[in-house]
């Protein structure tokens, strides 16, 4: 089961970032923004903005299908691996600065995933522990 979960956040990081990253290529294709149709033809002539949709279509069923198996608290920690992913990718491809601020906060949020994870680990072997009881008396 570990494997899954670790092939499922790996593939939901993977579309995330692949729709934040289609977004900012797109976005930067369809400059100056106007509020007219001509900016809706530079959008949606821009091929990123259907990796953005792909990103997004491919997130939304792998959160699904990953909430379906996994503990709701360390899985939406987890889930926000993308922060660190589109950091370290927008450093590479759009030359964007990685400052101490960026690194901290990238740290704090694998120590938070890694702190949920644990004691959701510690939680589930509690309760396979501990004696059944009815729910309803």
């Amino acid at each position: 089961m570990k494997r899954f979960y670790i092939l499922g956040f790996l593939a939901l990081i993977i579309f995330d970032t692949l729709a934040q990253v289609s977004f900012k290529f797109a976005s930067v294709h369809a400059e100056p923004l106007t509020m007219d149709a001509a900016w809706l033809v530079r959008v949606f002539g821009a091929p990123w903005i259907y990796g953005a949709f792909v990103g997004y279509i491919g997130a939304f069923f792998t959160w699904m299908t990953l909430l379906k198996y996994a503990p709701v608290g360390p899985a939406f920690a987890a889930s926000h691996l993308e922060l660190i992913s589109v950091t370290l990718i927008s450093v590479w491809l759009f030359d964007d600065t990685l400052t101490w601020p960026k690194i901290i906060g990238g740290a704090l949020i694998i120590a938070g995933i890694l702190c949920l994870a644990r004691s959701e680990d510690k939680e589930s072997k509690t309760v396979e522990a501990e004696p059944s009881q009815p729910l309803v008396s």
